[in-house]
């Protein structure tokens, strides 16, 4: 009876055995620029919760949980980084300080914190996407996708192969292409898919925008614009006033023919009263 008794507690601490061995301790830095190294889009996406880790993208581990200080998120592990733990600059602002990087941003480096591997459906609600598919840009994630599918085919696990959608739009900031979906049928015999339009057409798409939240500022950026030019204006319009005000202190320098009237004037007046 008693080792009846003792085996739920058991299996619990079993259960906190394995989910330590699971996870494990990385040093993780904010990134505030969305990419994706496999073709996800992020204006399909909530791109402030993503993962950019060194290891390669597979197409089952999609979904990753961050914990710090009591606090955790789930993140989309979607692109691989150059040897970093990078995540969103909003979750790791969330993570040290319990706020959004836009409400209350801060500055910092490396910090340790748990990350593990976890089922990609704790990560659907980042999706937006019919039944929370993983939005791929059908002219560039084909090779990735194969991979996948290949996989699949094999008779192996594939999570991306279940779960995916393809949109006709080219670049992961969603700047060209357009917003509709494409079928892949007949497949591994057909392996481009099928748009309503020309795939891949590099035609602007202004419909579909993705914000960077910028690190440390916290300001909310249009991913892929051209540096802002409110400062260039800014201070053009400040030299513009600068200059006028100079002019109505030293009016005279800035009106020169006014200045050449003035000056003939007082001489032609000065002449008269010596008559």
């Amino acid at each position: 009876m008693r080792l009846v008794s003792a085996a739920p507690a058991l299996f619990a601490v079993c259960l906190r055995v394995a989910a330590a061995a699971a996870s494990q301790t990385v040093w993780v830095t904010p990134h505030d620029s969305y990419s994706s190294s496999i073709g996800v889009l992020g204006c399909k996406i909530n791109t402030n919760r993503v993962a950019y880790w060194p290891s390669s993208v597979d197409c089952n581990n999609i979904c990753v949980s961050l914990s710090y200080g009591g606090r955790s998120v789930y993140l989309l592990r979607i692109d691989q980084s150059g040897g970093a733990h990078d995540v969103s600059y909003d979750a790791w602002n969330y993570l040290t300080t319990g706020k959004s990087a836009t409400a209350d941003p801060t500055a910092g480096g490396a910090v340790a914190m748990q990350t593990e591997n976890v089922d990609a459906s704790h990560c659907a609600s980042l999706l937006s996407t019919p039944k929370s598919a993983l939005p791929l840009s059908a002219p560039n994630s084909m090779n990735f996708l194969n991979s996948c599918l290949e996989q699949h085919q094999a008779g192996n696990d594939s999570w991306v192969a279940k779960n995916y959608v393809l949109y006709n739009i080219l670049d992961t900031i969603c700047t060209y292409g357009v917003n509709e979906a494409c079928t892949l049928t007949n497949w591994p015999d057909q392996n481009q898919p099928a748009c309503p339009h020309t795939l891949g057409d590099p035609v602007a798409l202004r419909s579909q925008p993705v914000y960077n939240i910028a690190y440390p500022t916290g300001e909310k950026v249009l991913a892929g614009a051209p540096p802002s030019t409110a400062a260039a204006s800014g201070s053009t319009a400040n030299n513009a006033a600068s200059a006028s005000a100079a002019c109505s202190f030293k009016w005279l320098p800035c009106q020169p023919v006014l200045f050449w009237a003035i000056s003939v004037g007082a001489l032609v007046h000065s002449v008269i009263s010596n008559l």
